[in-house]
């Protein structure tokens, strides 16, 4: 049976850190947390570079800047109303179930992590629970649909040891504390 995320590391820096095992450990947790079997669904994920990420950016989202991770779903699963939950997928075991596309970047990644003063391992992970439920319909566009989405992050990266990313964040522009 196939591992649930298929990674191609374009980013000879990822390997050191640990991506693909990181990526089935997160992305897996995320699934769970959400009563899906990890063995029945499939994401592909790129590990990249900040070039690689910006141009991914700038062709999907029209941002030419780079950012820390991008998701693509396969199937547009959102919520009908604003802090709803989105329907769970179900498993049809005639399909390959991929839930989608995951990028992730190196540079930006190192950056952020060094700056939270934070493991790398638990930024990333952090990025692939995040974009992995972005890949399950949830967002972050409103206020309830944030607050949902936050939530279930911070209840994934809990059962992974991982402390709450969203706990005494400050804004270093203007000195706030509140989310990224």
């Amino acid at each position: 049976m196939p591992e649930l995320v298929d990674t191609r590391i374009e980013d000879a820096r990822w390997a050191d850190v640990g991506l693909e095992n990181i990526a089935q450990i997160a992305c897996g947790a995320a699934l769970k947390c959400l009563g899906m079997d990890p063995a029945e669904f499939e994401i592909s994920l790129l590990g990249c570079d900040d070039a690689t990420i910006a141009a991914l950016n700038r062709d999907f989202r029209d941002k030419p800047v780079a950012t820390n991770v991008l998701s693509w779903p396969s199937v547009d699963w959102a919520a009908a109303a604003p802090g709803a939950t989105p329907k769970v997928p179900i498993a049809d075991p005639e399909d390959d179930n991929e839930l989608g596309d995951i990028a992730i970047a190196f540079d930006t990644c190192e950056r952020e992590a060094k700056e939270a003063e934070i493991s790398a391992s638990a930024h990333v992970s952090h990025l692939l629970v995040h974009a992995t439920l972005h890949l399950l319909g949830y967002d972050h566009i409103s206020d309830k649909d944030a607050a949902l989405m936050e939530g279930l992050e911070v209840e994934i990266l809990a059962t992974l040891g991982i402390r709450d990313p969203y706990c005494n964040v400050t804004n270093k522009n203007d000195g706030k504390t509140g989310k990224d």
